[in-house]
């Protein structure tokens, strides 16, 4: 049987994972005693696949995730006093569908970055948009897009995406403009997407850090009302074992 017309039409059509399966069973003299069912099923899957490996390659991608951390590679052995029953629930990402809000805060060290990567991750695994920004850039960014005539796009795409992880927010307190930024990105996700942030400033002290009472109410209000959260304490992770891939 000639293949080569049919492959090459597959490739064409952009099939390209099923393509490449129907040479390879082609190949393979045991393929010759499968069904053309148990064939097709075959080419349908492995390029099933092939696409989602490939969306979640661009997810990745797009997400910028500032570590290679994975939620199998958490170390709940560390007393940090995380709350392994409460991890274990984010890790489906339901939080994410909920567009619930997440706060991570603990002292430096303690895997506060590390964990929102991990959670970042599962979510991109999960289906589901994913951008990470240190707070400092993406405050930079927003005054730089603002200048160029581009804070509007760059607001939309936020609004787009489903899970914002902004990094180790504070303990400077926020100026004008970055009060009104965030206000514009915690309003525009409410009831459409999620937050993560993560700090070194404990919950109770984010209205310092925002530093306007009235704007500190409206911010706080619209985050931390269906927000979880997970404290750590304790010393650094890096000083104590030197370990960058389970922490």
């Amino acid at each position: 049987m000639l293949i080569h017309p049919t492959v090459e039409r597959l490739r064409a059509l952009g099939l390209v994972a099923m393509a490449d399966t129907l040479v390879e069973l082609q190949n393979n003299p045991e393929a010759a005693e499968m069904p053309h069912a148990d064939w097709l099923g075959l080419l349908i899957d492995r390029e099933a696949t092939f696409r989602d490996n490939r969306r979640l390659s661009r997810r990745l991608t797009a997400a910028k995730l500032r570590q290679a951390a994975t939620i199998e590679n958490v170390d709940h052995r560390t007393s940090r006093g995380l709350d392994r029953a409460l991890f274990q629930t984010l890790t489906t990402s339901q939080w994410v569908r909920d567009a619930n809000h997440l706060a991570i805060v603990g002292p430096t060290g303690t895997g506060k970055s590390w964990l929102a990567c991990a959670l970042g991750n599962k979510a991109c695994r999960d289906g589901f948009s994913v951008l990470y920004k240190r707070a400092s850039r993406l405050f930079a960014d927003l005054a730089q897009a603002r200048g160029e005539g581009r804070h509007a796009r760059l607001m939309a795409s936020l609004e787009r995406t489903s899970l914002v992880i902004i990094d180790d927010w504070g303990p400077e307190p926020l100026n004008a403009e970055q009060r009104r930024d965030l206000l514009e990105i915690v309003d525009d996700r409410y009831d459409k997407g999620s937050l993560l942030i993560t700090s070194q400033v404990p919950v109770a002290q984010w209205h310092d850090v925002i530093a306007d009472p009235t704007l500190g109410d409206a911010i706080l209000d619209r985050i931390i009302h269906n927000a979880h959260r997970i404290e750590l304490k304790g010393d650094s992770l890096r000083r104590r074992t030197g370990d960058k891939k389970n922490v």
